[in-house]
């Protein structure tokens, strides 16, 4: 599976699953390891994050949330931003496992570091939802775009979109996205896929998953979307802060085969018996059947007939048709009565 794959017919194709590993690691050696357990996880591809300090935030802007605690952004982007060898030996090893791989830019220099290193797609974070220069920088470069929204009003996500319309890219990719972290089921508001579906024709809806358990990603494919992100570590308690709302190589696996079960139970959407019922149609519906031994031209009545099981004879719904017909021959108790014995 690639990137491609996503602005093609998706309707009876797989979700795409991201493993967003960026933010959970600072070396090689971690890296390596969290690309192993996500191919074994059976995810289609792994995301880093992408920015320097120095052109991502001032170092007055302070974190205030659940899974950081009140510090400094800019000490925290700093000790965290991965260089552009360690980028390039992390992509290459996915490569080399058969994933794909992309990153979320924060700045123009990040998109000129990771176009220079070959990327196939960006990701916009939830920050730079609406930051439009930038949104436009990266539309130019006539690659997938994935967009998050979290933050934003439905107004401002369709204004994003048409910026990068406008650099006449249309390979979009809108998540929905819940910018808490983590992300409480009260807040996950899933209904969202379903107005971003209708306002968006077209275009793959897909949802980044910031909550602490693999249900609302199971339950988003379930409504249709076709990509799935979610952060994802080898251990929840590790330090930093988005460890604690990733999943563990045991949830993500349980979450790409609950995703996979789930598309199955999907199905095609075109009720007609399928499986097991084909065979059931005659085992288990029912048919007009002689509830005691009938004569040739007798007349059929409540009193000789009746509708039992296994189906496979006259249907229940003609019973007042067949009522007063004369058997045309002789019809043996538990029979099932067909049109050509009654006249």
């Amino acid at each position: 599976m690639s990137f491609p794959f996503l602005f093609e017919d998706t309707k009876n194709k797989p979700a795409y699953i991201i493993a967003e590993i960026g933010g959970n690691f600072t070396a090689y050696a971690e890296a390596k390891k969290l690309v192993d357990a996500a191919k074994e996880a059976g995810v289609d591809c792994i995301k880093l994050q992408t920015y320097r300090a120095e052109t991502l935030t001032t170092k007055k802007a302070m974190f205030d949330m659940e899974n950081t605690g009140k510090i400094s952004q800019y000490e925290f982007f700093k000790k965290n931003e991965l260089p552009k060898e360690l980028h390039r030996l992390v992509f290459d090893y996915a490569q080399n496992k058969g994933l794909d791989w992309f990153s979320t830019p924060a700045h123009q220099t990040d998109v000129d570091m990771l176009e220079a290193l070959g990327v196939k797609a960006f990701k916009i974070g939830a920050d730079d939802a609406v930051n439009i220069p930038l949104l436009k920088y990266i539309g130019e470069k006539d690659l997938p775009v994935f967009l998050s929204t979290g933050m934003c009003t439905l107004e401002e996500v369709k204004a994003s979109v048409s910026a990068i319309l406008e650099t006449g890219n249309n390979k979009i990719v809108i998540f929905h996205t819940v910018s808490g972290y983590p992300t409480y089921p009260e807040y996950v508001n899933l209904n969202v896929i379903k107005t971003l579906q209708r306002e968006f024709p077209g275009f793959p809806i897909g949802f980044s998953d910031h909550t602490l358990s693999a249900l609302a990603s199971i339950c988003a494919v379930a409504m249709g979307a076709k990509v799935i992100e979610k952060h994802f570590t080898l251990d929840k308690n590790a330090a930093g802060p988005d460890h604690m709302l990733s999943a563990d190589p045991k949830e993500m696996k349980y979450l790409v085969e609950s995703i996979r079960t789930v598309e199955k139970m999907l199905g095609s959407g075109v009720k007609a018996p399928d499986g097991p019922e084909i065979k059931n149609i005659i085992n288990n519906r029912k048919s007009i059947v002689a509830t005691r031994d009938i004569k040739k031209g007798e007349i059929l009545s409540s009193d000789n007939i009746s509708i039992k099981r296994p189906g496979g004879g006259i249907q229940p719904k003609f019973f007042e048709e067949v009522i007063g017909r004369k058997a045309g021959r002789d019809i043996n108790e538990d029979t099932l009565i067909s049109w050509e014995e009654i006249g």
